[in-house]
C-alpha cells in the first residue's frame, strides 16, 4: 500500500513563493556544461594504464595487491587466506566463482584443511549475519573498480549480503581487469544508464576503498574501526 503525501501542492508553492518562483510545476532544464573536465581526467588511459594507477593508490589507502590469472586465482586466495590466519570464510553466493575456477577450493579444499567455508544464503537471515560476525576473511568481487582512488563498487543483492563487505575481520576483493575505469564519474553513468534503460538498480551500492578507518579523534588514523583491519584486492586477467 503506498503512503499518502498530504498537502504537497500548498507545501511547495510556499517554498516556490520563499524563492520567487512563480511557476514551481514547470520542469527545470538541465543545464549544458561547456566544459566537463571529469570526462577526460584518465580518458585516455589503457586497462593496463589503469592497472599502474590503482597500484599506486593502494599503496596510499593500506591495501595490498597482487595480480593474477584465473589460472593462479584459487592458489592466490589460498595464501592469502593462509596469511590471514585462515577462516572461518564467508562468500557472496555468486556464479561468477565457478567462472573464475574457485569451486573446488571453497567446495573441497578450504573443507580438507578444516576451513569452513559459508556462502551467503537469503533465506537464512540470521544464520548469515551470525557467521560473517564470526569470518575471519570476506570474499567478495567488484563490479566496477576506479582506479585513481583504488576503490571497488560493489552491487549487492539477495546472494550478495553487504554484510560480507564489513563484518569479517579481513577481506579479500577480486578485481576483474575489465571492471577497471578511472574514476567515480564512470560509476555513476554506469548507474544512470542502467536505470535509463529501466534496468535493476540495487538498493545497496557501496564504494569500498582499501581497510576501515578513521582519524576522527585527534587526527591520529585508526585502522578497522567500523569494518576490516585488512583488505587486499586479487587484479584478475580476465581478457
Amino acid at each position: 500500500m503506498k503512503g499518502l503525501i498530504l498537502n504537497r501542492d500548498s507545501f511547495l508553492e510556499k517554498i516556490s513563493g520563499r524563492l520567487s518562483k512563480t511557476d514551481w510545476t514547470k520542469e527545470i532544464e538541465k543545464p549544458k556544461w561547456k566544459y566537463n573536465p571529469q570526462e577526460k581526467t584518465l580518458q585516455d588511459k589503457s586497462a593496463d594504464d589503469l592497472l599502474e594507477i590503482l597500484k599506486e593508490q593502494c599503496k596510499n589507502i593500506l591495501t595490498d595487491l597482487i595480480v593474477t590469472n584465473k589460472a593462479e586465482l584459487s592458489y592466490s586466495i589460498r595464501t592469502i587466506v593462509s596469511n590471514y590466519g585462515g577462516g572461518p570464510i564467508v562468500t557472496w553466493k555468486d556464479d561468477r566463482f565457478k567462472t573464475y575456477g574457485l569451486s573446488q577450493l571453497f567446495n573441497e579444499i578450504f573443507p580438507m584443511e578444516n576451513i569452513k567455508v559459508h556462502e551467503w544464503d537469503h533465506t537464512l537471515i540470521d544464520e548469515n549475519i551470525k557467521f560473517a560476525e564470526q569470518a575471519n576473511v570476506g570474499i567478495m568481487i567488484s563490479d566496477i573498480t576506479l582506479a585513481e582512488s583504488g576503490t571497488a563498487v560493489l552491487l549487492y543483492n539477495k546472494d550478495r549480503g553487504r554484510t560480507i563487505s564489513f563484518l569479517p575481520t579481513t577481506s579479500i576483493i577480486i578485481i576483474p581487469k575489465s571492471s577497471l575505469v578511472p574514476r567515480m564519474t564512470q560509476a555513476a553513468k554506469f548507474i544512470i544508464e542502467k536505470i535509463q534503460n529501466d534496468q535493476s538498480v540495487p538498493t545497496c551500492i557501496n564504494f569500498i576503498t582499501g581497510p576501515s578507518n578513521s582519524a576522527d579523534i585527534e587526527g591520529k588514523l585508526v585502522v578497522g574501526v567500523h569494518g576490516p583491519v585488512k583488505v587486499t584486492y586479487v587484479v584478475v586477467d580476465d581478457s
